[in-house]
């Protein structure tokens, strides 16, 4: 497909999704007297609609491989990250309510973080260093305790495809605080959507859901190498080409 084409797709995406943001936003502020749980699934259908229309537009299809691996217990959700798709396709698709760790800052975004605020999500100041972490401690065990699953990113930032971050074990010491089992995910969203791309390409994202990793008995390194190994020996299963062959 030629650059053209994709350009004029991807502005009608963009376009669209701004135009969406702001209208959806309204709707949010229209349910925000609703039980949580309503009020979730109206803010989530943006993401629904926006997942829709990278298929239409763009021509990004996704398919879900280990589904039967999410547990019915509290679970705290490690993912793979490498482009906006996941953050947009994750809070829909789970079996629970989504409750993101994320900088405050996101807050300030008109309608967008605004719509944000009004869901029971964790912002974290990292100027406050420990002391931030001990407010997801605090915020994260409330969450779990009503039902919400919690989703971290372990690499912090967006990782191009074929590469991985350094992983963060602030996730698996949330996991051994609250007791709660690690669901790894991994996906190949960055062949479809870079970081920083204007462009989106047609393709299929697969997102594998693994196996829970229970805390029991593990630190919080040796727990997140675990993740770590999973998630990028699954990257190598759903990504082959972007690996060198050894």
């Amino acid at each position: 497909m030629g650059h053209p084409v994709l350009f004029l797709r991807s502005l009608i995406f963009t376009i669209v999704m701004v135009v969406s943001t702001i209208v959806w936003a309204c709707v949010c502020f229209l349910a925000a007297p609703l039980p949580y749980n309503k009020r979730f699934f109206v803010t989530a259908r943006w993401n629904v609609f926006m997942i829709w229309c990278l298929k239409v537009i763009c021509g990004i299809r996704y398919e879900i491989k280990g589904a039967e691996n999410f547990p019915d217990a509290p679970a705290i959700v490690l993912s793979k990250h490498q482009s906006a798709w996941e953050t947009i396709f994750l809070l829909p698709n789970m079996p629970r309510p989504l409750v993101f760790v994320f900088k405050k800052e996101i807050l300030y975004i008109p309608f967008f973080g605004w719509a944000m605020a009004l869901l029971r999500m964790i912002p974290i100041d990292r100027k406050q260093g420990k002391n931030a972490f001990m407010d997801v401690v605090r915020h994260g065990k409330r969450r779990l305790a009503d039902g919400q699953w919690i989703i971290m990113f372990p690499e912090g930032t967006r990782i191009p495809v074929g590469k991985a971050g350094k992983y963060k074990s602030g996730g698996t010491r949330l996991a051994i605080e609250t007791g709660a089992v690690v669901v790894p995910i991994a996906h190949n969203s960055g062949e479809c959507w870079p970081k920083n791309s204007f462009i989106k390409r047609p393709g299929l994202v697969t997102v594998s859901i693994g196996k829970p990793i229970s805390p029991e008995g593990l630190t919080p390194d040796g727990m997140m190498q675990q993740v770590e190994n999973w998630i990028e020996s699954e990257m190598r299963v759903i990504s082959p080409h972007a690996y060198n062959a050894g």
